[in-house]
């Protein structure tokens, strides 16, 4: 290991030991569950939008992003990039503040919380239907961060990557299980700091590494359907395949799950003052549109270093989304002062799945100690052991998402893009008419988590891979969009089928209402 792999190695270690202490700083600020789980409610404008972005853009933004513009071209990214933005926008816009009130007005902490309090669901049916929904999708999503870790670290110092892993996957635990939704919610908007660094730099290296931003859009131009938004790229034959409007649909059908994702809908719920919630949307809109705009094109200028023989050819999604990893390879053979510069890109990668793996490690434990022990098992702790269940379903729930990342092969992509479809089917139109529709009651609540869940396996797995044999290629695409189709029409039908809420919900749900407005 030269002298600067060892740098860039201690910078890292210096960002990884920095979280650590953050988390003991904020251990003390946890004196209840409501505390470890939802920061008591005290979080601020900035930190409220910039840790609900970090959370929610994880290693996707600095790996699985430029990887599908490297390889695909701007449709792809472009379009998902687009939907994001706009999901983005549209849940700080008619989302978070009521969703703020109502958890308030109802006393919940977690969203199953919300869900069982809002239709009082005395069955606690919603609630454990909810937390279990959580479970499943959300270890594998906290896998897809573990797996970024091992790859960064097995790319860069040739590192075991089971070893990298393990050791990534420990200090998140570490700080997070400590301080809790305060010390993930500060880290968070560090690591956002740390993202945005590591794009600026990377997308100016790579163009300058490229031949310059000429040379970029050249090497762009010359590859057929590289830079269209109705065209894909085939990088192994060359070749363009048309992006059809109804894919162009599916795509942005991306944006639909930010309305059931619940560590973004945590920081709704954690903010200090709703009245500040304008401020959050205006900090959140802007991060995202450009750190994404950056993302994708530091995927072209990947492919134009890749062209020049900067950077080792690409030929598959795992190599692309390494590219941010190699052109910091590249930056750290640049003397010194480069290599602490490449060291903070990496923490920027590390920074990305922390950000991310923290919040839903938070939400996956909250969801089997609060939600199914305490709720639906009805376990009697106390305040001092219900710290220790949350702490140690925290760690059990890790374990486990080192279990599936154990494949070095697995792409970051394609494992957040199911985890993201599943609780944006699932929870999104459950959110979306609870908070805006009255005559929704817990039956159709219970039929629409329901509906779009399976409806997420049974796209995935049976119809979408058959499409083509079937005759019926159109119906392949992401499947948020008809999962979250069904929740929504089971929703409707099974309430309006029936008993309509009690007089003590509609009255909760218009004193809400009068709140929002004031």
């Amino acid at each position: 290991m030269s002298g600067n792999d060892i740098t860039m190695l201690i910078t890292i270690a210096v960002y990884l030991v920095g979280m650590v202490v953050i988390g003991i700083l904020f251990s003390k600020k946890n004196n209840s569950v409501g505390d470890f789980y939802l920061g008591g409610r005290k979080l601020g404008p900035l930190v409220t939008a910039m840790s609900a972005e970090a959370s929610d853009m994880s290693s996707w933004l600095l790996m699985g992003l430029p990887g599908v513009a490297l390889l695909c071209g701007t449709a792809e990214a472009s379009w998902t990039a687009i939907g994001l933005a706009v999901g983005t926008y549209v849940n700080w816009l008619i989302v978070a503040k009521r969703l703020r009130t109502y958890t308030q007005k109802c006393d919940a902490i977690t969203l199953p919380d919300f869900f069982r309090n809002r239709y009082r669901d005395r069955s606690n049916a919603l609630l454990g239907i909810a937390a279990v929904i959580i479970l499943v999708f959300f270890v594998p999503y906290t896998a897809s961060g573990f797996a970024a870790c091992g790859k960064l670290f097995n790319s860069l110092f040739d590192i075991d990557y089971h070893t990298a892993m393990i050791i990534s996957a420990a200090v998140i635990i570490l700080y997070t299980s400590i301080g809790g939704f305060l010390a993930a919610s500060t880290t968070d908007l560090i690591q956002s700091i740390v993202m945005t660094l590591a794009l600026i730099v990377i997308v100016l290296f790579g163009i300058n590494t490229a031949g310059g931003f000429d040379a970029v859009i050249e090497n762009a131009k010359e590859l057929p359907g590289y830079l269209s938004l109705t065209l894909s790229h085939d990088i192994e034959s060359g070749t363009s395949n048309p992006y059809s409007f109804l894919t162009i649909i599916s795509t942005l059908a991306w944006g639909l799950g930010y309305f059931g994702m619940p560590h973004v809908l945590l920081r709704f719920m954690a903010i200090k003052d709703s009245k500040k919630i304008k401020t959050s949307r205006r900090i959140a809109t802007v991060w995202v549109v450009i750190s994404m705009a950056i993302a994708v094109f530091i995927g072209i200028a990947g492919n134009a270093a890749a062209a020049n023989g900067s950077v080792d050819a690409i030929t598959s999604s795992d190599q692309a989304e390494r590219i941010i990893i190699k052109l910091a390879q590249l930056l750290n053979q640049h003397g010194l002062l480069a290599a602490i510069v490449a060291g903070l890109v990496l923490a920027g990668i590390l920074a990305s799945t922390m950000s991310t793996a923290d919040s839903q490690l938070l939400t996956a434990s909250s969801g089997m100690s609060e939600n199914i022990l305490k709720g639906v098992f009805k376990m009697k702790l106390s305040d001092r052991g219900s710290m220790l269940v949350a702490r140690g379903v925290l760690v059990v729930i890790a374990v486990l998402g080192v279990i599936l990342a154990w494949d070095q092969e697995s792409s970051v992509f394609s494992i957040v893009s199911f985890a993201w479809a599943g609780f944006g089917a699932t929870f999104g139109p459950v959110v979306l008419t609870a908070l805006f529709w009255k005559r929704s009651n817990k039956w159709g609540a219970l039929a629409g988590m329901v509906s779009g869940g399976v409806m997420v396996f049974v796209w995935k797995y049976l119809i979408a891979p058959n499409c083509a044999d079937w005759g019926l290629g159109f119906l392949n695409v992401y499947e948020l969009l008809p999962a979250f189709i069904a929740g929504l029409i089971a929703i409707i039908a099974v309430s309006l089928l029936t008993k309509k809420p009690e007089a003590e919900i509609t009255e909760e749900f218009e004193e809400v209402n009068k709140l929002c407005k004031a």
